[in-house]
């Protein structure tokens, strides 16, 4: 059987609002911007990719929890529980985190099951030593993405960004977030990829926007 084209995917963004030492997080902008740049940049994804929602949480660990699994769940067909594993839709969560003494972006390539929050996140919980997924195991257990972090590092280079594969996406809310996403992802048959990136100070929003452009055109090489 001959395939009729591009495997449609479908791409949910997230980003966060402010939180301890960073009243403005560049995520929040380039998540809630999103949209308007690529429309205002006139040139289609490839591959059949969109963007589907695009969500601000609070930087909270526990406390985001309930919107991302409301907006998580909301992209499963109410009718067929199953409907993305069974069609040829690929569904992506694109999860966007800020790492303040950073220059460079990185792709997360694991989240650890492990919550210990070096103060408080902006609900005022500060987890130690803590398993985000008791009956994942202990906080040593790691969730790898599907994504092929490899291929996505290549395309994004050659764009001429500085970018990295990290293994460690820290212990705080970004990794938190990462872990419950990419769990989610395993048990729906969809993939989940979360990128830090800096500051605008470091690297200006204009630059950081034409990364997030151009990761989405990455991602359509990975289905």
């Amino acid at each position: 059987m001959g395939s009729e084209g591009p495997v449609p995917v479908t791409v949910h963004v997230t980003g966060f609002s402010k939180f301890h030492g960073v009243p403005d997080n560049p995520t929040e902008t380039i998540v809630s911007n999103l949209k308007g740049f690529l429309k205002r940049r006139g040139l289609p994804l490839p591959g059949g990719i969109s963007v589907g929602s695009c969500t601000i949480l609070d930087a909270a660990g526990d406390g985001s929890l309930p919107m991302l699994y409301e907006i998580m769940k909301s992209s499963i067909s109410n009718s067929e529980p199953f409907a993305d594993s069974l069609s040829n839709e690929q569904v992506v969560w694109l999860h966007f985190g800020v790492s303040g003494g950073s220059t460079e972006f990185a792709i997360e390539r694991q989240a650890v099951n492990e919550a210990t929050f070096r103060c408080p996140d902006e609900h005022g919980w500060q987890p130690q030593q803590l398993p985000i997924v008791p009956e994942d195991g202990g906080t040593s257990h790691t969730r790898q993405t599907s994504c092929a972090v490899d291929v996505i590092l290549k395309q994004l280079k050659k764009k001429g960004f500085d970018v990295v594969i990290s293994d460690d996406a820290d212990r705080f809310v970004c990794n938190y977030i990462y872990y419950h996403s990419l769990r989610f992802a395993e048990q729906k048959g969809h993939k989940s990829l979360f990128v830090h990136v800096p500051l605008f100070s470091r690297i200006d929003e204009d630059t950081q926007m034409e990364f997030a452009a151009s990761l989405l055109e990455a991602l359509s090489l990975n289905h």
